[in-house]
């Protein structure tokens, strides 16, 4: 049996950036040369493995890959739905505090700037409706429903999506790795469900020819060596996640190095 495969995205990140990083926010210009080198580098290297696709390594996602989009927006608080990981510590999502939901920016700028040194074909990793869904608060917010934020919200996937199949992207990656982590919130299976209908009607959007470049990728969800939901097994996950109607699934066997120097943090 032959399996195809394909790089994931993640890259581990120089020490210099994480420091720099740490003390400066992600759009600082004292940042950005590092953030150039740090994209030059990986891209070289991954050239040099003789991958037929590569990626950016998503050095540049400023904050990290699950909310990258969304960083530095005026109307969100950081009190948002707290994610427990193995270690101990805990990530928690930012919370939308009003309307109307948009981006900060789109993982299509990651692109343009990973164009600028590749030479072969480039997958971008996108975060998934789904994940950000868990901005909405449950106790709703004025004159913003739930169903108008929804709305925002695939609208701005879409757009997301189309900008980086319009700059060339060879596949779009959408990142699930909340899909075990819903198993683990809620062993029912109802959470995993809600996402898998709402990333279907995102998917629902493009046609039938464009979700042939579209994947969708799962993990365990690392951070900082640790993760918060590798004690779930894949075979809960699986039969649902092929319930998506997308042409590619990616599927990382093990948590993603999210020790000091992963963009993944």
């Amino acid at each position: 049996m032959i399996l195809p495969t394909e790089p994931i995205g993640s890259i581990p990140r120089p020490t210099e950036l994480i420091d720099a990083t740490a003390q400066h926010d992600g759009d600082d210009p004292r940042v950005e040369p590092l953030y150039q080198a740090a994209l030059e580098d990986t891209i070289k290297r991954f050239e040099a493995t003789g991958s037929p696709v590569i990626t950016d390594g998503e050095q540049r996602k400023y904050h990290n890959f699950w909310t990258y989009c969304v960083h530095g927006l005026p109307n969100v608080t950081p009190e948002g739905f707290k994610i427990p990981f193995a270690a101990g510590h805990v990530r928690r999502m930012p919370r939308l505090a009003s309307g109307p939901f948009r981006y900060q920016r789109y993982a299509y700028e990651f692109l343009d700037a990973a164009n600028k040194y590749a030479t072969k074909p480039l997958k971008q990793a996108v975060i998934s409706p789904s994940a950000l869904s868990l901005m909405y608060p449950a106790e709703g917010i004025p004159d913003y429903s739930r169903d108008q934020f929804i709305e925002d919200l695939l609208s701005e996937h879409e757009k997301e999506v189309r900008g980086c199949l319009s700059r060339g992207a060879h596949k779009v990656q959408i990142d699930f790795t909340e899909g075990r982590l819903a198993m683990k919130v809620d062993p029912t299976g109802k959470l995993l469900h809600s996402f898998i209908d709402l990333n279907n009607l995102a998917l629902s959007r493009f046609t039938a020819a464009e979700r042939q470049r579209l994947g969708v990728h799962t993990c365990p969800g690392g951070d900082r060596d640790s993760t918060h939901s590798a004690d779930v097994d894949y075979a809960e996950l699986l039969p649902s996640l092929f319930e998506l109607d997308v042409g590619n699934f990616y599927v990382s066997l093990a948590a993603s190095p999210i020790a000091r120097g992963s963009s993944r943090s």
